[in-house]
Protein backbone atom coordinates (compact mmCIF):
# COMPACT_ATOMS: atom_id res chain seq x y z
CA UNK A 1 0.00 0.00 0.00
CA UNK A 2 1.23 3.71 -0.97
CA UNK A 3 1.30 6.62 1.06
CA UNK A 4 -1.61 7.75 -0.28
CA UNK A 5 -3.74 4.97 -0.44
CA UNK A 6 -2.58 4.52 3.93
CA UNK A 7 -3.38 8.13 4.70
CA UNK A 8 -6.98 7.46 2.75
CA UNK A 9 -7.64 4.39 5.17
CA UNK A 10 -6.32 6.50 8.01
CA UNK A 11 -8.51 9.35 7.43
CA UNK A 12 -11.63 6.86 6.82
CA UNK A 13 -11.40 4.96 10.19
CA UNK A 14 -10.87 8.47 11.85
CA UNK A 15 -14.09 9.29 10.17
CA UNK A 16 -15.83 5.85 11.07
CA UNK A 17 -14.62 6.32 14.79
CA UNK A 18 -16.04 10.02 14.95
CA UNK A 19 -18.63 9.23 13.65
CA UNK A 20 -19.61 6.38 15.98
CA UNK A 21 -18.39 9.03 18.68
CA UNK A 22 -21.03 11.45 17.96
CA UNK A 23 -23.74 9.47 17.56
CA UNK A 24 -23.18 8.04 20.99
CA UNK A 25 -22.52 11.11 22.79
CA UNK A 26 -25.77 12.42 20.75
CA UNK A 27 -27.48 9.64 22.04
CA UNK A 28 -26.28 10.02 25.44
CA UNK A 29 -26.99 14.07 25.57
CA UNK A 30 -31.23 12.67 24.71
CA UNK A 31 -31.08 10.01 27.08
CA UNK A 32 -32.37 11.81 30.15
CA UNK A 33 -30.90 10.80 33.44
CA UNK A 34 -33.89 11.53 35.68
CA UNK A 35 -37.51 10.83 34.79
CA UNK A 36 -40.33 13.55 35.24
CA UNK A 37 -40.64 12.89 38.58
CA UNK A 38 -36.99 13.29 39.43
CA UNK A 39 -36.03 9.42 39.82
CA UNK A 40 -32.66 9.19 38.69
CA UNK A 41 -32.10 5.96 36.25
CA UNK A 42 -29.09 4.67 37.81
CA UNK A 43 -30.13 4.71 41.58
CA UNK A 44 -32.51 1.52 39.97
CA UNK A 45 -30.12 0.13 37.64
CA UNK A 46 -28.45 -2.92 40.15
CA UNK A 47 -27.94 -7.04 40.03
CA UNK A 48 -30.43 -8.43 42.00
CA UNK A 49 -30.44 -12.49 42.68
CA UNK A 50 -28.87 -12.92 39.24
CA UNK A 51 -31.17 -10.52 36.96
CA UNK A 52 -30.91 -6.95 36.47
CA UNK A 53 -33.33 -4.33 37.75
CA UNK A 54 -34.28 -1.26 35.64
CA UNK A 55 -36.56 1.63 35.69
CA UNK A 56 -39.16 1.59 33.21
CA UNK A 57 -40.92 4.62 32.22
CA UNK A 58 -44.84 4.67 31.08
CA UNK A 59 -45.56 7.94 29.61
CA UNK A 60 -48.74 9.27 27.76
CA UNK A 61 -50.46 12.05 25.41
CA UNK A 62 -51.35 14.34 28.54
CA UNK A 63 -47.97 13.82 30.14
CA UNK A 64 -48.88 11.88 32.43
CA UNK A 65 -45.73 9.63 34.25
CA UNK A 66 -45.82 5.74 35.56
CA UNK A 67 -42.65 4.00 36.62
CA UNK A 68 -42.00 0.17 37.15
CA UNK A 69 -39.04 -1.35 38.34
CA UNK A 70 -37.89 -5.56 37.81
CA UNK A 71 -38.14 -5.82 41.54
CA UNK A 72 -41.85 -6.84 42.39
CA UNK A 73 -43.02 -5.69 39.26
CA UNK A 74 -43.38 -2.52 41.53
CA UNK A 75 -44.97 1.16 40.67
CA UNK A 76 -42.26 3.30 42.11
CA UNK A 77 -44.25 6.56 40.74
CA UNK A 78 -47.32 7.71 39.61
CA UNK A 79 -46.94 11.44 38.17
CA UNK A 80 -50.66 13.11 37.68
CA UNK A 81 -51.90 16.55 37.27
CA UNK A 82 -53.63 18.64 40.23
CA UNK A 83 -56.27 21.10 39.97
CA UNK A 84 -54.08 24.06 39.08
CA UNK A 85 -52.30 21.72 36.28
CA UNK A 86 -49.13 20.94 38.61
CA UNK A 87 -47.82 17.23 38.41
CA UNK A 88 -47.79 15.69 41.39
CA UNK A 89 -46.44 11.96 42.77
CA UNK A 90 -49.65 10.16 44.07
CA UNK A 91 -47.64 6.77 45.15
CA UNK A 92 -45.64 5.91 48.15
CA UNK A 93 -42.00 4.17 47.54
CA UNK A 94 -38.24 4.73 47.47
CA UNK A 95 -36.00 6.67 44.92
CA UNK A 96 -33.30 3.76 44.69
CA UNK A 97 -33.35 -0.01 44.53
CA UNK A 98 -31.40 -0.47 47.72
CA UNK A 99 -33.85 1.29 50.29
CA UNK A 100 -36.55 -1.29 47.92
CA UNK A 101 -34.22 -4.44 48.99
CA UNK A 102 -33.84 -3.27 52.02
CA UNK A 103 -37.63 -2.51 53.53
CA UNK A 104 -39.84 -5.72 53.43
CA UNK A 105 -42.70 -3.39 52.25
CA UNK A 106 -45.59 -4.25 49.43
CA UNK A 107 -44.98 -0.62 48.15
CA UNK A 108 -46.18 -0.66 44.80
CA UNK A 109 -45.95 -4.41 44.37
CA UNK A 110 -47.24 -7.01 42.52
CA UNK A 111 -48.93 -9.67 45.02
CA UNK A 112 -48.52 -12.95 44.59
CA UNK A 113 -49.41 -15.93 44.63
CA UNK A 114 -52.43 -15.05 47.00
CA UNK A 115 -52.67 -11.65 47.88
CA UNK A 116 -54.56 -11.30 51.69
CA UNK A 117 -54.39 -13.79 54.29
CA UNK A 118 -54.82 -17.59 54.19
CA UNK A 119 -55.41 -18.68 57.86
CA UNK A 120 -52.58 -20.88 59.57
CA UNK A 121 -51.02 -20.93 56.24
CA UNK A 122 -52.92 -23.90 55.59
CA UNK A 123 -55.28 -25.55 52.91
CA UNK A 124 -56.74 -28.69 51.72
CA UNK A 125 -57.13 -28.94 47.89
CA UNK A 126 -58.55 -31.97 46.25
CA UNK A 127 -57.38 -34.34 49.35
CA UNK A 128 -54.10 -32.82 49.78
CA UNK A 129 -52.96 -30.40 52.45
CA UNK A 130 -50.83 -27.98 52.03
CA UNK A 131 -48.44 -25.91 54.29
CA UNK A 132 -47.81 -22.49 53.14
CA UNK A 133 -44.88 -20.20 54.67
CA UNK A 134 -46.65 -18.01 57.65
CA UNK A 135 -45.18 -14.67 57.95
CA UNK A 136 -48.23 -12.29 59.76
CA UNK A 137 -49.43 -14.01 63.20
CA UNK A 138 -48.84 -17.18 62.50
CA UNK A 139 -50.94 -16.85 58.92
CA UNK A 140 -50.15 -16.62 55.20
CA UNK A 141 -49.83 -12.97 54.36
CA UNK A 142 -49.76 -11.88 50.59
CA UNK A 143 -48.14 -15.20 49.53
CA UNK A 144 -45.59 -15.89 51.97
CA UNK A 145 -42.25 -14.79 53.40
CA UNK A 146 -40.82 -14.59 49.70
CA UNK A 147 -43.93 -13.74 47.69
CA UNK A 148 -43.87 -12.01 43.98
CA UNK A 149 -42.98 -8.33 45.78
CA UNK A 150 -39.62 -9.62 46.61
CA UNK A 151 -39.02 -11.69 43.30
CA UNK A 152 -37.47 -10.13 40.15
CA UNK A 153 -39.84 -10.19 37.02
CA UNK A 154 -38.94 -9.84 33.57
CA UNK A 155 -39.98 -6.65 32.20
CA UNK A 156 -40.33 -6.14 28.60
CA UNK A 157 -41.35 -2.36 26.81
CA UNK A 158 -43.92 -2.96 24.50
CA UNK A 159 -44.19 0.48 23.62
CA UNK A 160 -44.21 3.45 25.37
CA UNK A 161 -47.57 3.02 27.55
CA UNK A 162 -47.38 -0.45 27.85
CA UNK A 163 -45.00 -2.76 30.20
CA UNK A 164 -44.91 -6.88 30.16
CA UNK A 165 -43.77 -8.43 33.39
CA UNK A 166 -43.63 -12.13 33.37
CA UNK A 167 -42.84 -14.41 36.29
CA UNK A 168 -42.28 -18.40 36.55
CA UNK A 169 -43.40 -18.76 40.24
CA UNK A 170 -41.50 -22.92 40.91
CA UNK A 171 -43.75 -25.76 42.02
CA UNK A 172 -43.04 -25.65 45.60
CA UNK A 173 -42.78 -21.55 45.90
CA UNK A 174 -43.69 -20.94 49.57
CA UNK A 175 -45.58 -23.90 49.95
CA UNK A 176 -47.76 -23.34 46.86
CA UNK A 177 -48.48 -26.08 44.49
CA UNK A 178 -47.51 -26.35 40.58
CA UNK A 179 -45.84 -24.29 38.49
CA UNK A 180 -47.16 -20.96 37.75
CA UNK A 181 -46.62 -18.74 34.69
CA UNK A 182 -47.35 -15.28 35.77
CA UNK A 183 -47.65 -12.32 33.44
CA UNK A 184 -48.96 -8.56 34.70
CA UNK A 185 -49.76 -6.01 32.16
CA UNK A 186 -49.54 -2.42 32.90
CA UNK A 187 -50.89 -0.38 30.53
CA UNK A 188 -51.21 3.51 30.68
CA UNK A 189 -54.17 5.12 28.85
CA UNK A 190 -54.55 8.45 27.26
CA UNK A 191 -57.84 9.05 29.52
CA UNK A 192 -55.02 8.84 32.96
CA UNK A 193 -55.16 5.62 33.42
CA UNK A 194 -53.28 2.50 34.60
CA UNK A 195 -54.95 -0.76 33.50
CA UNK A 196 -53.57 -3.54 34.70
CA UNK A 197 -53.96 -6.85 33.45
CA UNK A 198 -53.15 -10.29 35.53
CA UNK A 199 -52.70 -14.01 33.25
CA UNK A 200 -51.27 -16.91 35.14
CA UNK A 201 -51.83 -20.60 34.14
CA UNK A 202 -50.66 -23.96 36.10
CA UNK A 203 -49.68 -27.72 35.98
CA UNK A 204 -51.00 -28.26 38.74
CA UNK A 205 -53.90 -27.71 40.74
CA UNK A 206 -53.36 -24.21 42.97
CA UNK A 207 -54.63 -21.49 44.58
CA UNK A 208 -54.03 -17.59 42.65
CA UNK A 209 -54.80 -14.24 44.13
CA UNK A 210 -53.35 -11.60 42.36
CA UNK A 211 -53.62 -7.87 43.35
CA UNK A 212 -51.55 -4.52 43.37
CA UNK A 213 -50.41 -3.11 46.21
CA UNK A 214 -49.93 1.04 45.64
CA UNK A 215 -49.87 3.02 48.41
CA UNK A 216 -51.78 6.35 47.56
CA UNK A 217 -51.76 10.00 48.64
CA UNK A 218 -53.57 12.04 46.48
CA UNK A 219 -52.15 15.16 47.95
CA UNK A 220 -48.74 14.43 46.08
CA UNK A 221 -47.16 14.59 49.89
CA UNK A 222 -47.25 11.89 52.30
CA UNK A 223 -46.83 14.66 55.36
CA UNK A 224 -50.45 15.39 54.66
CA UNK A 225 -52.14 12.14 56.37
CA UNK A 226 -55.07 10.44 54.05
CA UNK A 227 -57.64 11.10 56.88
CA UNK A 228 -59.21 14.43 54.12
CA UNK A 229 -59.66 11.81 51.56
CA UNK A 230 -63.11 11.27 50.76
CA UNK A 231 -63.65 7.87 49.67
CA UNK A 232 -66.71 6.17 48.02
CA UNK A 233 -67.51 1.95 47.61
CA UNK A 234 -69.92 0.43 45.87
CA UNK A 235 -70.31 -2.17 48.61
CA UNK A 236 -73.40 -2.96 50.78
CA UNK A 237 -71.65 -5.89 52.14
CA UNK A 238 -67.74 -6.54 53.80
CA UNK A 239 -66.11 -9.33 55.88
CA UNK A 240 -65.78 -8.88 59.94
CA UNK A 241 -62.80 -10.79 60.86
CA UNK A 242 -61.09 -12.05 63.73
CA UNK A 243 -58.58 -11.36 65.98
CA UNK A 244 -55.63 -12.23 63.79
CA UNK A 245 -57.76 -10.23 60.79
CA UNK A 246 -58.92 -13.98 59.32
CA UNK A 247 -62.57 -13.70 57.48
CA UNK A 248 -64.67 -15.37 60.12
CA UNK A 249 -66.93 -16.51 57.27
CA UNK A 250 -69.59 -13.97 57.65
CA UNK A 251 -70.99 -11.28 55.33
CA UNK A 252 -71.81 -8.32 56.79
CA UNK A 253 -73.84 -5.74 56.27
CA UNK A 254 -72.10 -1.85 56.12
CA UNK A 255 -75.37 0.08 56.84
CA UNK A 256 -75.31 1.64 60.01
CA UNK A 257 -71.60 0.66 60.91
CA UNK A 258 -68.67 2.95 60.43
CA UNK A 259 -67.77 0.60 57.43
CA UNK A 260 -70.52 2.55 55.25
CA UNK A 261 -68.76 4.40 52.32
CA UNK A 262 -71.86 3.65 50.12
CA UNK A 263 -71.75 7.62 49.97
CA UNK A 264 -68.59 9.49 49.64
CA UNK A 265 -67.55 9.88 53.10
CA UNK A 266 -64.06 11.51 54.69
CA UNK A 267 -62.03 8.30 55.48
CA UNK A 268 -61.10 10.17 59.27
CA UNK A 269 -64.55 10.85 60.07
CA UNK A 270 -65.08 7.58 61.54
CA UNK A 271 -61.61 5.93 61.77
CA UNK A 272 -61.03 5.78 65.25
CA UNK A 273 -64.47 5.03 66.48
CA UNK A 274 -63.03 2.20 68.25
CA UNK A 275 -66.08 1.27 69.96
CA UNK A 276 -66.73 -0.26 66.93
CA UNK A 277 -64.91 -3.80 67.18
CA UNK A 278 -63.65 -4.70 63.60
CA UNK A 279 -62.03 -0.85 63.17
CA UNK A 280 -60.27 -1.73 66.76
CA UNK A 281 -58.82 -5.08 65.51
CA UNK A 282 -57.44 -3.52 61.93
CA UNK A 283 -56.30 -0.27 63.81
CA UNK A 284 -58.57 1.29 61.40
CA UNK A 285 -59.73 0.08 57.92
CA UNK A 286 -58.27 -3.02 57.07
CA UNK A 287 -61.17 -5.12 55.27
CA UNK A 288 -62.53 -6.67 51.93
CA UNK A 289 -65.78 -5.13 51.13
CA UNK A 290 -67.74 -6.95 48.38
CA UNK A 291 -68.95 -5.08 45.19
CA UNK A 292 -72.26 -4.52 44.84
CA UNK A 293 -72.06 -5.95 41.18
CA UNK A 294 -68.95 -8.10 41.35
CA UNK A 295 -66.95 -8.50 38.02
CA UNK A 296 -68.38 -5.94 35.58
CA UNK A 297 -65.18 -3.82 34.71
CA UNK A 298 -67.93 -1.16 33.49
CA UNK A 299 -69.10 -0.56 37.05
CA UNK A 300 -67.49 2.00 39.55
CA UNK A 301 -66.01 0.32 42.82
CA UNK A 302 -64.83 2.83 44.77
CA UNK A 303 -63.53 6.41 44.07
CA UNK A 304 -60.99 8.64 46.63
CA UNK A 305 -60.66 12.40 46.22
CA UNK A 306 -58.10 14.34 48.03
CA UNK A 307 -59.96 17.85 48.67
CA UNK A 308 -56.33 19.95 48.71
CA UNK A 309 -55.36 19.25 44.78
CA UNK A 310 -59.22 17.97 43.52
CA UNK A 311 -57.11 14.64 42.50
CA UNK A 312 -59.35 12.02 42.08
CA UNK A 313 -58.48 8.55 42.11
CA UNK A 314 -61.39 5.88 40.60
CA UNK A 315 -61.19 1.79 40.56
CA UNK A 316 -63.05 -0.61 38.46
CA UNK A 317 -62.30 -4.43 38.21
CA UNK A 318 -63.29 -7.86 37.74
CA UNK A 319 -62.50 -9.25 41.02
CA UNK A 320 -65.10 -9.34 43.81
CA UNK A 321 -63.83 -7.54 45.86
CA UNK A 322 -61.25 -5.06 47.45
CA UNK A 323 -59.23 -4.74 50.25
CA UNK A 324 -59.31 -1.09 52.05
CA UNK A 325 -56.36 -0.48 54.05
CA UNK A 326 -56.12 3.31 55.75
CA UNK A 327 -51.97 2.85 56.11
CA UNK A 328 -52.38 2.01 59.82
CA UNK A 329 -49.22 0.23 60.60
CA UNK A 330 -47.19 3.22 59.08
CA UNK A 331 -45.38 3.98 61.95
CA UNK A 332 -42.74 6.87 61.28
CA UNK A 333 -39.72 4.30 60.73
CA UNK A 334 -39.51 4.37 57.24
CA UNK A 335 -38.29 7.24 55.03
CA UNK A 336 -39.46 7.64 51.52
CA UNK A 337 -38.66 9.51 47.82
CA UNK A 338 -38.09 13.21 48.89
CA UNK A 339 -36.95 12.09 52.47
CA UNK A 340 -40.69 12.06 53.42
CA UNK A 341 -40.57 9.95 56.50
CA UNK A 342 -44.33 7.78 56.57
CA UNK A 343 -46.48 8.16 58.99
CA UNK A 344 -49.41 6.42 60.24
CA UNK A 345 -52.38 6.74 58.06
CA UNK A 346 -50.09 8.53 55.44
CA UNK A 347 -51.49 6.41 52.63
CA UNK A 348 -54.22 4.44 51.71
CA UNK A 349 -54.84 1.10 49.54
CA UNK A 350 -57.51 -0.37 47.39
CA UNK A 351 -56.38 -4.05 46.65
CA UNK A 352 -58.73 -5.49 44.31
CA UNK A 353 -58.81 -9.02 44.96
CA UNK A 354 -60.91 -12.19 46.07
CA UNK A 355 -61.73 -12.70 49.51
CA UNK A 356 -58.83 -13.43 51.97
CA UNK A 357 -58.71 -16.92 53.48
CA UNK A 358 -61.11 -18.22 50.02
CA UNK A 359 -59.28 -21.16 50.53
CA UNK A 360 -61.05 -22.37 53.84
CA UNK A 361 -64.24 -20.68 53.54
CA UNK A 362 -66.35 -22.23 51.03
CA UNK A 363 -68.86 -20.36 50.72
CA UNK A 364 -66.91 -17.56 49.25
CA UNK A 365 -66.06 -17.55 45.32
CA UNK A 366 -63.35 -20.14 44.53
CA UNK A 367 -59.58 -19.20 44.11
CA UNK A 368 -58.59 -22.58 42.70
CA UNK A 369 -56.67 -22.63 39.36
CA UNK A 370 -56.74 -26.04 37.62
CA UNK A 371 -54.34 -27.29 34.11
CA UNK A 372 -56.17 -26.05 30.95
CA UNK A 373 -57.61 -23.20 32.39
CA UNK A 374 -56.19 -19.36 32.34
CA UNK A 375 -56.35 -17.13 35.74
CA UNK A 376 -57.39 -13.46 34.11
CA UNK A 377 -57.86 -10.13 36.23
CA UNK A 378 -57.77 -6.84 35.58
CA UNK A 379 -58.07 -3.38 37.75
CA UNK A 380 -58.34 -0.27 36.27
CA UNK A 381 -56.94 3.03 38.22
CA UNK A 382 -58.24 6.18 36.67
CA UNK A 383 -56.77 9.36 37.46
CA UNK A 384 -58.54 12.81 37.22
CA UNK A 385 -58.93 16.20 38.50
CA UNK A 386 -62.56 17.48 40.61
CA UNK A 387 -62.75 21.40 40.61
CA UNK A 388 -65.04 21.73 43.13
Amino acid sequence: MNKKHLLIAVLAIFALTSCKCNKKCKESENTPEKTQSGLSFSAFKAGVDGKENNLYVMKNANGMEVCVINFGARIVSVLVPDKTGEMQDVVLGFDNINDFLNNKTDFGAAIGRYGNRVAKGKFNLDGVDYQLTVNNNGNSLHGGITGFQYQMFDITQVDSVTLECKFLSPDGDNGFPGNLDVKVIYKLTDDNAIDISYEAETDKPTIVNLTNHSYFNLSGNPNNLILDHILFMDCDYYNPVNANMIPTGEIAKVKNTPMDFTQPTIIGERIDDYTFEQLKLGNGYDHNWIFNTPGDINVLGCQAVCPLTGITLEVYTTEPGVQFYSGNFLNGTITGKRGIVYNKRAALCLETQHYPDSPNQPNFPSTVLRPGEKYTSRCIYKFGVNNN
